[in-house]
């Protein structure tokens, strides 16, 4: 017998296809363990970024993934007031995971999937800069989402603290 080409039944197919995946997505971003810091043990270095495409890095080797790091002249106080300041400004889903002495990570979450991004902050005194680290937890690329997180933050920071000067 020949079955006829119905929209509601292909609806209802497609549906539950989207319902499967975004499932799917949903379990893998809250699986994600949290990786280990070692910038919070030694206060100098952040883990190497992966092969994959999904991190960014003042200390990357790659230059797909290395960034500047941001100059600045003031106290380690003022500096860390200020990025806290600027990531409550511009980034509404930034929550403070870890502050210890000379080091800020941040937790970053994406709209609709909740996928968790980490930035972290270190604060080297000797060369008046902050270096910092943006990387995805899961996935292999992040469409650019972290490069473009970080220069955001990079134009607003230094916005901010030429208008403090």
């Amino acid at each position: 017998m020949k079955r006829k080409f119905s929209v509601r039944r292909l609806s209802i197919r497609f549906g539950f296809l989207v319902l499967l995946a975004m499932t799917g997505l949903f379990g893998i971003s809250w699986s994600a363990k949290l990786p280990k810091f070692p910038a919070e043990a030694d206060g100098e270095r952040f883990a190497a970024c992966p092969a994959s495409p999904n991190c960014v890095s003042t200390q990357a080797t790659s230059s797909e993934q290395r960034m500047e790091p941001i100059l600045w002249e003031g106290s380690t106080a003022d500096a860390v007031n200020e990025i806290k300041r600027t990531m409550a400004r511009q980034f509404s889903r930034a929550e403070l995971a870890a502050e210890k002495p000379g080091y800020l990570r941040y937790k970053v979450s994406s709209f609709v999937f909740r996928f968790v991004d980490d930035v972290e902050f270190l604060f080297n005194e000797k060369l008046n800069r902050i270096e910092f680290r943006s990387a995805s937890r899961v996935g292999h690329s992040d469409l650019g989402a972290n490069r473009r997180r970080m220069n955001q933050f990079v134009a607003a920071f230094e916005n901010r603290a030429d208008q403090l000067d």
